[in-house]
């Protein structure tokens, strides 16, 4: 019997455009096409598993004549294609609504909410690059003592501010005041403090202290299930902040994909646990999904792979696997933004039968398939 699953996201990697594709303007987005483009792309362990076998995908490379694991994809349900909604919806809440957007700013109601919740004004106020922000409005920042407010595609406010000048505990201090003003219509997915250093627009650095307030998750999800049935449930990267650290015994952040990768490793190392350890891959999307990096995508990958090569060798008679995304950014597109795809699902484990698990309707089969593995219930007959 399944005592314990590893339910790997790919932050971004779909695998195919859905058929309502075009109402979200991603019409023919497809990632895996995009990145195996690239001649440093290399997926074989993946490919052994049955990734190229599933439904859509076999023109992109031959399918394997003897898939080592059970595959398929997976249909978006929820009405939205950003990290926070695909995660919830694998956990097992569908939403009717998308998070709310900002692609001309703040309306006045946030910002004078803001105001009055804080007591200080804020800069820019408009979608922005991370980077570009700081180096464009941090000396204004430092001489005026106000926080840089900025959004991006995703639903975010973000805040930048000076770890020395504005100081670290004033940042998370402002958002956590800003994580009150956003709710109901303005209730973005997360809230995130953003702090750098630096003395002139030449040298502002972002810093490892970045912090997440996530919004909850509106209704019961798979963490929540596995709490209440006594299991272990473990994260690596953001779900944390993904799921407001609600029924998460175990948090490990981490910086890059490699460093969730080596979390993994210790974890499964261990032999005190059982349940779900998730995990959240987000390099993929952040370092070169938005930044349409095709061969910066593909290498990410083929290091990915490699690592699951060694780590299936790994695994114990009790261990399953599961592999799949949350969205779509198919950095061939002129657009940054994520794109509403297929993800791909990959379940491995030792004396499972290989099989075609066919198109899910919506992503909360992935996580029921987990529940499954781990004998509790069969909501969904994957």
């Amino acid at each position: 019997m399944t005592e314990r699953v590893f339910l790997i996201v790919l932050d971004s990697f779909g695998c195919g455009a859905l058929p309502d594709a075009d109402a979200f303007g991603d019409a023919g987005s497809n990632t895996l096409r995009a990145v195996a483009s690239s001649p440093y792309f290399r997926a074989d362990n993946m490919a052994q598993m049955g990734l190229f076998n599933i439904e859509g995908n076999a023109d992109i490379r031959p399918p394997h004549p003897s898939p080592t694991a059970a595959f398929g994809r997976a249909a978006q349900a929820s009405a939205g294609k950003d990290t926070i909604i695909g995660h919830w919806e694998i956990c097992g809440i569908i939403s009717p609504r998308p998070l709310p957007l900002y692609p001309d700013g703040f309306p006045p109601e946030v910002t004078e909410a803001l105001w009055r919740a804080t007591g200080i004004d804020c800069l820019c106020n408009r979608p922005y690059s991370g980077t570009e922000v700081i180096r464009d409005y941090g000396e204004e920042h430092i001489a005026t003592g106000k926080p840089i407010v900025y959004t991006s595609a995703d639903s975010v406010l973000q805040v930048a501010a000076h770890e020395e000048y504005f100081g670290l505990k004033r940042l998370y201090d402002y958002c956590e005041a800003a994580r009150r003003v956003m709710v109901g219509e303005h209730g973005v997915g997360r809230i995130i403090a953003r702090p750098f250093v630096g003395e002139s627009r030449d040298t502002f650095v972002r810093t490892a202290n970045r912090h997440d307030y996530a919004v909850q998750p509106p209704g019961d999800t798979l963490l929540d299930g596995l709490k209440r049935a006594g299991l272990d449930t473990i994260t690596v990267g953001k779900i944390y902040d993904i799921f407001a650290g609600r029924s998460i015994d175990e948090s490990h952040p981490t910086k890059s994909n490699a460093d969730g990768m080596s979390a993994v490793d210790k974890i499964a190392a261990r032999d005190d646990w059982r349940g779900l350890c998730m995990v959240n891959l987000v390099d993929f999307d952040s370092l070169w999904g938005h930044r349409n990096d095709i061969d910066g995508y593909a290498r990410g990958i083929a290091e990915f792979d490699d690592w699951l090569g060694t780590f299936i060798g790994r695994m114990g008679e009790r261990d399953a696997l599961i592999i799949t995304a949350d969205h779509g950014c198919d950095p061939s597109t002129p657009s940054t933004d994520h794109s509403r795809e297929y993800v791909p699902v990959l379940c491995y484990a030792k004396g499972m039968e290989p099989r075609d698990l066919g198109t899910f309707p919506n992503f909360t089969y992935i996580g029921e398939l987990a529940k499954r593995l781990l004998g509790l219930g069969d909501a969904h007959d994957a």
